[in-house]
């Protein structure tokens, strides 16, 4: 694995515009093509590898929290356990999720990939990983390949959607629904209902506000009072849970995507389970509840923060800590494990693998970078290619 500078093409906004990717420079530069990422195929083999391999011990972790009653280390309220617990045990489908890891490959001494956290309710940077840079490879690397086969696996994967949604609720559409002043959320989920569409369903959009409910049929319902028996969300599960109108899911047939057991794993308490379930695995790195595991070199993350929020590392007598509204919930500890940083030219490129899991199986990578080795919204998306 090696980082290449580049010249970007010229022409490159109006191309990611073409493509429905509108928020390329959304807080300055976001989609960067000054450099790419290099790897083999032996490396892309062992990326697909680990992220099977964490996909599975995932599914064997929800299971455990389940039987073994864990909820309270998760901060999930009670009232939503018997969802969590029915979704589980009718196997209500997961559509995506995306794990991160810290890898340097290009080190002789390099370890395995390593986790560092999942991101399986509400991923993003999707259109980027999927259909940006697959673009820009037949534009720029036009021999080699990419370990990209989302868009694909997308499509199959809302056609088994299709089929077991409309089995159980007779149903071929499903809602889809973000944030409507979210310029990000907006356009990775347009372009799943573009995909969605391609599968064979009819995908219409609805701002997560305008959502009603019909407090005498118990049903949910969109802005022309139609019935929503399906719902895609880019809207996270522990905030629907903690909303006065969330509450209408407890008395809700409606399903949703992702489903309810994805809290679970969602949530950063699953780090320290899957330590307790695996040690010493070579993907995982060691994670606890108590912060007296470790003496120093560790990272405190909250259960439930996103893009970097109140993430605090602390490396002998250094310490970095990001700001945010997270930790009411509580926090976890997992060992420090430095994120590859490619120097250029005196500048800082923390680099983080983010590896997509489509239905159960691996589907591709993005790349984020950052000159703090904490990746937050507004780190760079950089594209990769393999020979």
């Amino acid at each position: 694995m090696k980082r290449e500078n580049l010249i970007p093409r010229p022409d490159w906004p109006a191309k990611m515009e073409a493509l429905g990717f509108g928020f390329h420079s959304i807080d300055g530069i976001y989609w960067d093509e000054r450099a790419c990422y290099a790897f083999t195929a032996a490396e892309i083999d062992t990326l697909e590898a680990a992220t099977a391999a964490c996909h599975e011990m995932c599914l064997a972790a929800a299971q455990y929290v389940i039987d073994k009653n864990l909820y309270h280390l998760f901060a999930i309220p009670p009232a939503f356990i018997p969802m969590i617990e029915q979704s589980w045990n009718n196997d209500e489908a997961t559509f995506f999720g995306r794990f991160d890891f810290s890898w340097n490959a290009g080190l002789a001494s390099s370890s395995a990939p390593k986790m560092l956290e999942y991101n399986a309710d509400t991923p993003t940077s999707l259109i980027e990983a999927s259909v940006a840079q697959w673009y820009w490879l037949k534009d720029v690397k036009p021999d080699a390949d990419q370990f990209n086969s989302l868009h694909e696996k997308m499509i199959e994967r809302f056609k088994e959607i299709k089929a077991e949604i409309g089995a159980g609720l007779n149903a071929n559409t499903i809602h889809f629904s973000c944030v409507g002043d979210s310029e990000e959320d907006v356009g990775n989920l347009d372009y799943l209902c573009d995909v969605a569409m391609q599968a064979g369903l009819n995908a219409p959009f609805i701002d997560i506000a305008d959502i009603g409910w019909d407090s005498v049929a118990k049903k949910f319902a969109d802005s022309n009072n139609t019935e929503i028996k399906a719902l895609f969300k880019l809207y996270p599960w522990e905030w629907m849970v903690r909303e006065a109108f969330g509450m209408n899911l407890l008395d809700s047939a409606m399903r949703v995507i992702e489903p309810a057991w994805k809290m679970l794993l969602a949530n950063k308490a699953i780090l320290p389970i899957l330590w307790e379930l695996y040690p010493d695995h070579p993907n995982l790195l060691p994670a606890f509840f108590e912060p007296q595991k470790f003496v120093t070199d560790f990272v405190k993350k909250p259960l439930l923060s996103r893009e970097g929020g109140n993430v605090t590392i602390k490396t002998g007598n250094r310490e970095i800590a990001t700001p945010g509204v997270y930790g009411a919930e509580g926090f976890i500890y997992q060992a420090f494990h430095p994120v590859p940083n490619f120097r250029d030219g005196g500048a800082d490129n923390y680099m983080v693998i983010g590896s997509w899991i489509i239905g159960d199986e691996p589907a591709g990578i993005g790349i984020r970078e950052d000159e703090s080795s904490v990746t937050k919204n507004t780190s760079r998306f950089l594209p990769h290619y393999f020979v």
